[in-house]
Parts: C-alpha cells; structure tokens; sequence
C-alpha cells in the first residue's frame, strides 16, 4: 500500500523526536513531527493540528502599536493592572459585543488566555482550603487540564456530547455537590467540537455556580464566531452567549489571538465581574496577605507570573477595542473565511468516507468555524492520527480534549484555498486504501 510519507520514515521522525505514541503527543510535539517529514522529503503537509490563525493581524492594533513604541513606551514598566485606555475600552467592548456591565478595573490583561486560565485556577484553588478541583466541560483545549495538572490540583469532567440541555444541568450538579469544586471551565464556541452552549445551558452554569459557591472560567477565545447568527454589530442584539447574565461568579477569558489575529503579541484580557471582583476571602488573606480577589488575581498572581503585559501591545489591543465598538473594525466579519473554510473541508471529508462526530447542537446542525471533529468507521482517533501522517495530514486525536467519542480535531485556520486540493487528493487515497 503506498502512502506520500512511507511508514518507515514516520517511525524513524517519531523515534528521532522521543514521541512513543502520537496520539498522545502536545500539539506543539505534532507540529514538530510534521515539519521534520516536510524538511525531510520536501513534500507539503496539510496542518490541521495547529489552533493557530490564518488571517493577517488587525492593521489598527499594529499601527497603534508602532505609535506607541515610536512614543517610548518600550522602556517603562506597564501597570500590572492594565494601561488605562485598554481597561476603558474593554469595558466598552464586553458591553457592545455581550451587553454586560463590567467596571474598567475587573478588565484586566493577560500574557494570552493561556496565562489568562492558568492565573484563574490559581485563583480559584485559593479561595476556599475546602475546594481544590477544576470541573472541565469537555471536550475541551487540551492545555488547560495539564494547567491544572501542573499546578497540583484536582481534575473533575464529563464529555457534554450526550449531556446537553436539562442533561447538563444535572451532570453539573451531580459533580457540584460533592463540595469541592472550586471553578467551572469551559470554551463557547467550544474547541475543538464547535458546539455553541445556549442561553439556557448557560443559565443553568450560572444558578449552579451561585448556588455552589464556584467560579466560572468562560473561555470566549472565539467570540463572535457563531455563524449562525450575527454577532458583529457593536450595542446591538444579537450579543454572544455568555454565562456573565445567570451569575456573579465568572471571569472571562477574551482572546487577542482569534478575535483580532493578534497571536503573536500574546495578549487577551481577563474580564471579573464587579461583585467577584470586590468580594472578600478569608484564605486569600491568610496565604497571599491580600483578602479581596481582584487584587489579590493582579497584584499578586500576575504580578508572580509576569509583572504585566507587553506595554505596547497593550495599546494595540486598545485601540482594537475601541474601533470595533465605534463600528469601525467588524472582527466578526473577518473571522467568518474561518466558517467558509469549515464548509469546504467539511464537504472534502464526507466525500472521501469520513463523518463529523460532534455534528449537533441539541436539534441544530452545528455551525461552521474555527475548529470541527471528524471521525472514520473502524478507526479510534488514536489510530486515526497516526495514519494520516502517513499521508501528509497532521490533526490530534479528540481522546487529547477530554472527549469520549473517536475521532480528531479539525483546525481550519492554516488550510487556505490552494491546499483543498491537495488534501482532496490524499483522503481520495487514504479511502481507496481503506475500503
């Protein structure tokens, strides 16, 4: 059976580069391996593994960040809680694209929204001695378990593939009442299934998380992007579904990298809610000397992790803000090539014998976007990644998020027009050699 990458050569890279099973391997060990083959034998492969964009950064953000270093500002320390005009205006952003009210002081930057989760959990994990576990609603990024790995604490999670609407809430409050859980975490739209939770599932997230005493860590990372709806017009309804309208317990994560194809500065705000923000802890006071969380989240796990935010960036995300609220920047029009993009690959799959795995949201077909799930009858996704290697087409397996279903994440942003083709070319072989 030929195969454009022959298995020999794939087992060589995969030994050369210490990775036992692929299918287990980070995103960036995947990357590695792929680019070895391409160095390799000169053959291109179709990336679909890396959660990385595919547009062109926002021309305001870089040339409001040129402005601000021509000004000086690379030789200054950046206050730790954010420059002024990026709090104003984020403020301004959660109102016009969520119409939520937070005050300028809970919009706090962050190094990403990786940095963004990780300080949360820390937080979260400290505030009360009682609760030291994070519940995952998978599937989910397949770092932010490791996060909480990392740091020591404790892991609960259920796949929400059969557990939406009522189910949901039930599957969350049957974890919830075992009294230790400290934070609820989970991206909408969802990586990788794309899965959109609705007002009512959020709602649900919202009175548990009160009633329980937990922290929702929202990741809005793809903001915007339900297709289905249009969700680019500033103080206009429809707004992004967000858990911030059913509770007082949530911090979310606003990602620079996917709403404004700013991943390179690594930035993104972290945004608390003004009665979270202000709220008292007792174990806060006792471990880090400071009992109120918004300080205690800045001036001391920020301050621990990074002592703030790249200061001209800072000012790029500013300025990106305050043009998309005044209707001069519209993001979400931008990120919907990511919907066109999902809707070729998703035709070029199911051509050659594959089907999507998380294909619903409750009775809707789920959107196109950023990231959808494909599997192939007779295959794990284990066993799937691996395979495809061997016919130019990097991915990671769904079992890497948390899911329980067989199959592999499809990332859409690195796959342009001139590679349709190619990738047709080898799933037309990859299902000639396995009828």
């Amino acid at each position: 059976m030929k195969t454009p990458f022959s298995k020999e050569l794939v087992e060589k890279v995969l030994s050369e580069l210490g990775i036992k099973d692929v299918s287990r391997a980070t995103i960036r060990q995947t990357v590695a391996v792929s680019d070895k083959l391409e160095q390799s034998t000169g053959e291109k492969f179709i990336h679909l593994e890396m959660g990385s964009p595919g547009l062109p950064a926002c021309k305001v953000g870089t040339e409001a960040q040129k402005a601000a270093l021509d000004k000086g500002v690379a030789s200054k320390y950046p206050n730790i809680a954010g420059i002024e005009p990026l709090k104003a205006n984020a403020t301004r952003f959660v109102k016009a694209f969520l119409d939520i009210d937070i005050a300028p002081e809970g919009c706090v930057p962050t190094v990403g929204s990786m940095m963004g989760t990780f300080a949360s959990i820390i937080l979260c994990c400290n505030l009360n001695p009682k609760k030291d576990t994070i519940l995952f609603l998978n599937p989910g990024f397949s770092v932010q378990p490791l996060q909480a790995d990392i740091l020591g604490f404790k892991k609960k999670g259920f796949d929400i593939y059969s557990n939406r609407g009522e189910k949901l809430k039930e599957s969350i409050e049957e974890i919830l009442k075992e009294g230790n859980v400290a934070g609820i975490l989970y991206s909408n739209p969802n990586n990788p299934s794309w899965v959109c939770l609705t007002e009512e599932e959020l709602r649900h997230i919202g009175e548990l998380a009160t009633k329980y005493d937990a922290i929702v860590i929202e990741d809005l990372a793809y903001l915007g992007m339900d297709f289905r709806k249009d969700l680019g017009k500033p103080f206009q309804p429809p707004y992004q579904a967000t858990v911030a309208r059913y509770t007082d317990n949530y911090m979310l994560m606003l990602s620079a990298s996917k709403i404004f194809s700013y991943a390179g500065e690594r930035l993104s705000t972290v945004a608390i809610s003004d009665k979270l923000f202000h709220r008292k802890y007792d174990n806060l006071a006792d471990r880090f000397g400071v009992s109120e969380l918004g300080n205690a989240f800045i001036y001391v796990i920020l301050y621990a992790l990074s002592s703030g935010v790249s200061h001209s960036a800072q000012y790029a995300l500013a300025a990106m803000y305050e043009a998309a609220c005044d209707g001069k920047l519209d993001f979400v029009h931008d990120t919907s090539e990511y919907a066109r993009r999902a809707k070729i690959l998703k035709e070029i799959f199911i051509r050659n014998g594959f089907h999507i795995v998380y294909d619903k949201d409750l009775e809707e077909d789920v959107s196109d976007g950023f990231f959808f799930t494909i599997g192939r009858r007779g295959y794990t996704g284990d066993a799937l990644v691996k395979e495809l290697l061997y016919y130019g087409v990097s991915s990671i397996s769904l079992a890497t998020t948390g899911s329980q279903q067989q199959g592999i994440r499809v990332c859409t942003s690195m796959v342009d027009d001139k590679s349709f083709g190619l990738l047709d070319e080898r799933l037309a072989l990859f299902n000639q050699n396995n009828q």
